[in-house]
């Protein structure tokens, strides 16, 4: 039996996907799907552990995506965003994020381009369309100017996303299995 309330601990995970992949990451749109879609896999996989997954593509934008995903949750319910491009994250990457998050206030990842990887909200009700260059900082803001306790976090495998095919061979051997078989299962020429 389930204990009464558990479901209001169990967080949404909402994880925004590039339906056609990330350009960057392989000239061919084949090749660039078979990657994108075993990242997402295995950020799923690191994911569905902790909390119930919500797979929200991005044909109108990161932010409009996870915007529109939200609109369905109940006020107050824990909520992270992870983005499909951190295939190195495990569960524990997650628990951990979720561990870090302030009472009734915001965790934040922040990639090392300033953009942001992952955020753990109080509630649908604190998030704001703020991705894209810089975004890290626009977060941060934002939570402040709403009252709301922040804290970033650096947990490597959730801080290293992959934009390009050198990404993800840096990457590969902390990559979960699923993006590791698949870049090894195509023919992928050697990044200028």
């Amino acid at each position: 039996m389930i204990a009464p309330g558990y479901a209001l601990h169990v967080p949404t995970v909402v994880i925004p996907f590039a339906d056609e992949g990330k350009t960057r990451l392989h000239a061919s749109p084949a090749v660039r799907r078979v990657l994108s879609d075993a990242m997402l896999a295995d950020v799923v996989a690191a994911c569905e552990t902790v909390g119930t997954v919500q797979i929200v593509t991005t044909a109108g934008g990161q932010g409009s995506a996870v915007a529109a995903a939200l609109t369905d949750l109940e006020p107050g319910r824990p909520l992270l965003v992870v983005n499909a491009d951190v295939p190195c994250a495990t569960p524990d990457d997650v628990r951990t994020l979720l561990a870090r998050t302030p009472v009734g206030g915001v965790a934040l990842v922040e990639a090392e381009d300033g953009t942001t990887n992952a955020l753990s909200l109080p509630g649908p009700e604190a998030f704001a369309q703020l991705y894209g260059a810089g975004s890290a900082d626009r977060f941060r803001a934002h939570f402040a100017q709403a009252g709301l306790e922040y804290v970033t976090v650096r947990l490597a495998n959730l801080v290293d996303d992959v934009d390009t095919l050198r990404d993800l061979q840096r990457l590969l051997l902390r990559c979960g299995a699923r993006t590791r078989e698949s870049f090894e299962r195509i023919p992928v020429e050697a990044p200028a």
